[in-house]
Parts: structure tokens; sequence; C-alpha cells
């Protein structure tokens, strides 16, 4: 379990995170400290693909129950399963604690409300069911991711 700390345009920030084995799915990322709302907390990266080749790639993952591409315009793509920072292990909720948010072609984890110390970082991918994949934020949830 590796501790990052996320950087902020180039200048290193106050956020300490983890990843460690999650309850919703594989791995997780998790506060090593408290969290202040809308604070940058790490940038989601990853190759720049385009369009097509998201939907290629998405499609393979997406069988191992996977979701890797995220949207930064109608025309681009980012794969973070290619060169991605520990962002790609922040799993969805349909309530979470984090949101994202697109700068040019830059993705940021931001956080949506004080998260505390040893909270699961989490965010709504809002993919609209487009992957039919079951949302496991928790046990009754019933959507799809």
């Amino acid at each position: 379990m590796a501790k990052r700390r996320a950087r902020v345009e180039g200048t290193e920030t106050d956020v300490r995170i983890i990843r460690k084995k999650s309850r919703i799915s594989g791995w997780g990322v998790y506060a090593s400290e408290p969290i202040n709302k809308n604070k940058r907390i790490i940038q989601y990266t990853g190759e720049k693909v385009s369009s097509a080749e998201a939907d290629r790639r998405e499609t393979k993952y997406q069988k191992k129950g996977q979701i890797w591409c995220f949207t930064l315009n109608r025309a681009w793509y980012r794969d973070g399963n290619v060169g991605g920072s520990t962002a790609r292990f922040i799993n969805h909720s349909c309530n979470g604690n984090c949101y994202s948010e697109v700068i040019d072609h830059d993705v940021w984890i931001r956080a949506s409300k004080n998260i505390p110390k040893g909270a699961e970082l989490t965010y709504d991918y809002n993919t609209e069911g487009e992957a039919g994949m079951r949302c496991r934020c928790h046990p009754t949830c019933t959507n799809k991711i």
C-alpha cells in the first residue's frame, strides 16, 4: 500500500491518499487525512485517445467488468488503464464524496463534501448505464453503470 501525494498544476498538495482493497470493487482509494470540501485531490491521467479508440478499448474492458476511459469531450478520452494515476482506482458510487472536473483536456477529482480520514473516495461515473454493469456502491443498489 503506497501512499501518494497528489500533484496540482506542478505543485504538491496537502492531500495524502492511499490505494488498498475496496469493499465496493477491487482496489479503492482512501483519504489518509481529512480532505476539505472542493479540494483538488488528484488528477485522472492516462493516454489521450480518440472517441473511436476509446469505444474499442471500453468494449474490451467492460467484458472484464472495468471502466477506464474518461470522457474529455466528444472527440477525446483519457484511458486510465494506460499510464493512469492512482485516480483510476477511485470507485463509482451513486452518491459519491467526490466529483470530476474537466479543464481543457485535464481531469481533476475534487471533494464534493468534507471527507474524513480513512473514508474511501468515490464519485459518480455518470455513464448513464451504458456499460450495463451492476452498480456495487451498496448491496441494495439496483442502478447500472
